[in-house]
């Protein structure tokens, strides 16, 4: 890269096939899931294991924020974001140039620490005839990140739903994201990002087009 375009990196061994809910496994049954209650009650044991009391004024209601707050945080599991990408726009008269979301903030957790992620997706295409609305690009990003994550895996899952979904000339994203897991804890450094991308199709063979969508994100 020249210039001020950000140094990106990409990891060639993820698969390209899109799963429909992503998972790695098999997804529990909703029968399955702990109920609110043993949510809650593991909540106050480890506000226990902190040292303070659960039953104290302060923190008496904590853990059934906490549940609240969590099943915002991973709404993500409950969303198809496939469903999401499926109404495209075929009267586009015959426009087949880039279309970049850029900017797109979302909040995430890393799986590891559970700590979270703050970042920005820059999401592009190259249609093949069919666009889809802009703000389904949006959803997609926040449907994956409103999952336990590694930044690298939400990159290519990004890009690979989009790519299979829409079945465009190629797909391009690029993440950048602060991690709580190694500024908050850990090794302690403040001020560090980490950036990810993911080529497929036009943007991984054409050299001038992954540029150009490069020299959009910096």
């Amino acid at each position: 890269m020249t210039g001020s375009a950000p140094a990106v990196t990409e990891r060639h061994f993820m698969s390209a096939k899109v799963h429909k809910t992503q998972w790695a496994g098999t997804a529990p049954a909703a029968a399955d899931r702990p109920k609110r209650a043993d949510v809650e009650a593991a909540f106050r044991t480890i506000i226990q294991w902190t040292g303070d009391d659960p039953e104290r004024d302060g923190l008496i209601d904590t853990p059934a924020r906490m549940a609240r707050a969590f099943a915002e945080f991973f709404s993500g599991y409950a969303q198809d974001p496939v469903e999401i990408l499926q109404k495209t726009f075929e009267e586009i008269e015959g426009y087949d140039e880039m279309i970049v979301l850029r900017g797109v903030r979302f909040e995430s957790h890393c799986e590891h620490h559970m700590a979270p992620i703050i970042g920005q997706a820059w999401v592009g295409y190259v249609p093949d005839g069919r666009v889809v609305g802009i703000s389904k690009l949006a959803r997609v990003v926040d449907i994956y990140a409103k999952r336990l994550q590694i930044q690298e895996k939400l990159t290519a899952q990004i890009a690979n739903t989009i790519n299979d979904v829409l079945k465009p000339q190629g797909v391009a994203v690029v993440i950048k994201a602060t991690h709580n897991c190694m500024t908050t804890r850990g090794i302690h450094k403040p001020g560090a990002d980490l950036v990810t991308s993911r080529m497929l199709g036009c943007f991984r063979d054409n050299p001038l087009t992954r540029q150009e969508f490069l020299s959009m994100t910096a």
